[in-house]
């Protein structure tokens, strides 16, 4: 057979290049929440965030095209972990009453995107006003929580539990009531306990969808 076998992939220090850029890639992530997460994503340079990762910024540009991506990634990470643990407290109680599933949905979204005010400050604050690209992709987002939500206020329906009505305006005051709350106990130093946050939150959805009796 004519031609040569191809080369053998290299490794320094018994890992591969692959390992070695996965392993820039998990620190530049891990720079992105904690200075945008602290200092803000306006006052934080390339450099700073190379910087702190111990990359270089030929190495920055090999996995992101600026900061603006490594925002977007941030942003997309937390609120993809946020609706699977959502989702998945709301599942586990299927059996339930409405006030614990909606009490259980509520503590697995707030426990994800706020036991880290640096999560919090990305997910709710530094995210807004960037880029038209990154408005697209956090509305994108927040019209993926109001089919959450209405889909959960029309389970409600079906039991008995809310009444039949159209919820999507409803859904969109109480993701704007979420943000706040949450932004607001960011911003206050956590002074805040986040069962009080929780608590809050769910008497709001309860509020808003029950029947009244």
């Amino acid at each position: 057979m004519s031609g040569r076998n191809p080369a053998p992939r290299r490794s320094y220090g018994g890992r591969s290049a692959e390992e070695r850029r996965a392993d820039r890639r998990e620190r530049l992530l891990a720079a992105g929440l904690e200075l945008f997460g602290t200092r803000g994503y306006a006052a934080t340079s390339i450099e700073r965030l190379c910087a702190t990762a111990s990359v270089s910024t030929r190495n920055f540009y090999e996995e992101f095209s600026g900061r603006e991506e490594l925002l977007l990634a941030l942003h997309k990470d937390i609120n993809e972990r946020a609706s699977e643990a959502l989702t998945t407290a709301y599942a586990d109680a299927a059996g339930s009453d409405l006030p614990t599933r909606v009490e259980r949905a509520v503590r697995a979204f707030v426990t994800v995107t706020a036991s880290d005010p640096r999560w919090a400050r990305i997910a709710f604050v530094e995210v807004i006003g960037v880029s038209a690209g990154l408005e697209r992709h956090r509305l994108r987002w927040r019209s993926r929580w109001e089919d959450t939500l209405v889909a959960m206020a029309r389970e409600a329906v079906a039991r008995g539990e809310a009444g039949d009505r159209d919820y999507h305006l409803t859904m969109i005051a109480i993701i704007g009531a979420v943000n706040n709350l949450v932004h607001h106990w960011s911003a206050r130093n956590q002074d805040i306990p986040l069962d009080n946050i929780t608590a809050e939150l769910t008497r709001l959805i309860l509020a808003a969808v029950t029947i009244p009796k």
